[in-house]
């Protein structure tokens, strides 16, 4: 692997782990049982409900179980308890590393940079006038809260001194309580931001065009699980691979997909979020040396062990050194070799 260098189930955080495993089925006998749980209701989280809607998981002789868990944080906690093989997320489960949970390792990336924007309505008409004002975020510490401290830093002003952050939960909730007045400005991915832009709100600050280098979903695993069950993770990453493919080159179908899942029922929205969010997705799973750098220097700010971590340690490229170099990803995409 190279590194660049320079179905729905929603729980509660107190009762996820009993929420997940009670809704299981457990009537696929010959199909590896493998439970991937997703940190976010995102585009760039959609290819286990792409690998559904396209049949992949009997193709991959997967018995594919996907758990909704809305916090990186309280997915890092699932995955230590061992109620979860893989993950879609990213912050969260390097802060647990840091802290010494050294079994967690990512095999693969979708999203290398944050594409979060700030939006606000008319009263704020420049991101100066976001001083003293309540921004809307998902939680402390997420992928939301990052963006929104980087970009007001980049902007000269101070997030400590000049922000009020009001945890919302979501993106659809940012979205839901800056209709509701009860925040100025909210930061949000497509497409909750496109839904904001049909419902009146502007862009204060596009995120897209910083590409801010941030290990925004990837694909996490235990390198205990890697030991015992080497070949079901390989049979995920194919998959995996599959359904990236899929999302990059069959658009009317993603959107489909996304439609559904997302239930978003205006297809302008749709297609302007599909357009701008697709731009920012890793086709074949690539990692990203200084997106998992990133993490590590938000994470020492309050940690300082986490200087020691390099990224390198936090990666097993196996996965894609073996779709490379037996030529999968070549026949998946119809390159020459």
């Amino acid at each position: 692997m190279k590194i660049k260098i320079g179905g729905r189930l929603v729980c509660s955080a107190a009762g996820v782990i009993v929420c997940a495993l009670a809704a299981l089925p457990r009537d696929a006998a010959s199909a590896e049982k493998l439970i991937t749980i997703q940190s976010a209701r995102v585009m760039s989280q959609a290819m286990p409900w792409i690998a559904q809607e396209a049949g992949l998981f009997p193709k991959y002789n997967l018995d594919f179980q996907l758990v909704y868990i809305a916090s990186s944080g309280i997915v890092a906690a699932a995955m230590v308890g061992g109620n979860g093989d893989v993950a879609l997320t990213g912050l969260g489960m390097i802060r647990a590393y840091v802290q010494g949970a050294s079994d967690f390792v990512f095999v693969g990336s979708i999203k290398n940079i944050l594409t979060h924007s700030i939006l606000a309505g008319p009263e704020i008409h420049k991101a100066e006038d976001l001083k003293g004002k309540k921004i809307g975020i998902s939680r402390f510490g997420s992928n939301s809260h990052y963006f929104t401290v980087q970009a007001v830093k980049r902007l000269g002003m101070d997030p400590a001194r000049d922000l009020s952050f009001i945890q919302t939960g979501g993106e659809f909730e940012t979205l839901a309580a800056l209709a509701k007045g009860g925040i100025h400005a909210g930061t949000m991915t497509a497409p909750a931001d496109q839904k904001a832009l049909a419902q009146g709100f502007h862009y204060v600050v596009y995120g897209p065009d910083l590409r801010i280098p941030f290990l925004a979903t990837a694909l996490a695993t235990r390198r205990s699980l890697i030991a015992r069950r080497p070949q079901v993770v390989g049979q995920f990453m194919r998959m995996m691979a599959e359904a990236a493919k899929i999302l990059h080159t069959d658009k009317e179908f993603a959107k489909k997909v996304l439609e559904k899942q997302l239930r978003l029922n205006d297809r302008k929205v749709l297609d302007a979020s599909y357009d701008d969010e697709i731009k920012a997705l890793e086709p074949k799973l690539a990692m990203n040396a200084e997106a998992l750098q990133a993490i590590l220097d938000e994470v020492s700010v309050t940690d300082a062990r986490a200087q020691k971590v390099k990224p390198q340690e936090l990666v097993d490229g196996r996965y894609l050194d073996e779709m490379e170099k037996s030529g999968f990803l070549a026949k998946l995409w119809g390159e020459k070799r």
